[in-house]
């Protein structure tokens, strides 16, 4: 991802350093002016008062416009740094620092977001309308992009925030966020049918995708968010379903398949035991049976084996040739 972000280059102090310079200068500006106000009451005074005077009063015009360069950064947080609005480089050094108070800063956090992404109603592949969500981790990677390259200090503003502060940025960006991880899960759930309607194909479905429907949605946000300079670090569906309006529908059918399913399962079994039985009676000679009596044989082992309810044997001991 190409990026136009640098480290900041400027001149940097160890804050705790200037902290002790612009404590000084006061002190220094206050004995100027103490010693100004002696040297004017002698006479022949000159001008070493006058000098001392103006040189403490820009003690304190410099003590003033100082104080606007100290910066305290912790981890995983950064300042955009420019110079009369020109980009100056991201400072990213974690601790007490001084840099040149005229550079204009923002605060901004690097550190990883969440999105828990209500479900939304959309039409699958061949139509149907499901409700799918997702829930999302992200972090900003990119702060060049972030500021310059999305509106996000104009949403931060907009928003009745003070122009530029660090919750505000963020607060744009999560709805920047939001927006387009919407339109990328419509996108991924469009390309695909909820389920596969019980045909016996291996087309990729959103109930059966997984891990790959899960991979393409990452990819679909980070080919979105990357504009804003904001990496996905994963990205699930977490919600998927049936809209209300064809969920009974829906649900009734997955019944009848299962039902469907489970009497094939039943039939197949019980058409095997009779075989089985069949063959054990001819192989033991227990019973010769005729074709007629073979079909009334498996007729009745067929409906006791397939039936739902227990059923009431007939003990016929007359008719059967031994």
């Amino acid at each position: 991802m190409e990026t136009k972000e640098f480290n900041f280059k400027g001149l940097t102090v160890n804050g705790f350093v200037m902290l002790f310079i612009v404590i000084l200068l006061p002190i220094l500006a206050i004995w100027g002016i103490y010693r100004s106000v002696i040297l004017f009451d002698m006479p022949n005074h000159g001008w070493q008062p006058t000098a001392l005077l103006i040189a403490s009063l820009l003690f304190i015009i410099c003590t003033l416009i100082l104080l606007g360069g100290f910066l305290m950064l912790e981890p995983n947080t950064a300042r955009v740094t420019t110079w009369f609005g020109k980009y100056s480089g991201t400072f990213t050094r974690t601790g007490f620092y001084w840099i040149n108070p005229f550079y204009g800063t923002k605060k901004v956090s690097l550190r990883a977001r969440n999105l828990d992404a209500e479900p939304i109603k959309v039409n699958d592949k061949v139509g149907n309308p499901v409700m799918i969500g997702l829930v999302m981790v992200w972090r900003l990677k990119d702060t060049y992009k972030a500021l310059f390259e999305v509106d996000s200090q104009t949403m931060a503003s907009s928003d009745g925030t003070m122009n530029g502060n660090a919750k505000g940025l963020m607060r744009a960006l999560e709805n920047f966020v939001s927006v387009q991880s919407y339109a990328a899960l419509r996108q991924v759930a469009g390309q695909y049918a909820y389920d596969d309607n019980d045909e016996n194909t291996k087309e990729l479905t959103l109930r059966s995708g997984g891990d790959e429907i899960n991979e393409q949605l990452e990819d679909k946000l980070n080919e979105r968010l990357s504009l804003a300079g904001i990496e996905v670090v994963e990205a699930r569906i977490n919600y998927l379903a049936y809209a209300p309006e064809i969920a009974a529908v829906m649900l009734r059918r997955q019944q009848a398949s299962a039902i469907i399913t489970a009497r094939e399962k039943i039939v197949e079994g019980a058409v095997s035991m009779v075989k089985m039985a069949l063959d054990k009676l001819s192989a033991d000679d227990i019973v010769e049976l005729d074709e007629d009596k073979k079909a009334t044989m498996v007729s009745n082992l067929l409906v006791v084996l397939c039936a739902d309810e227990s059923a009431q044997p007939v003990v016929n001991t007359g008719t059967l040739n031994m």
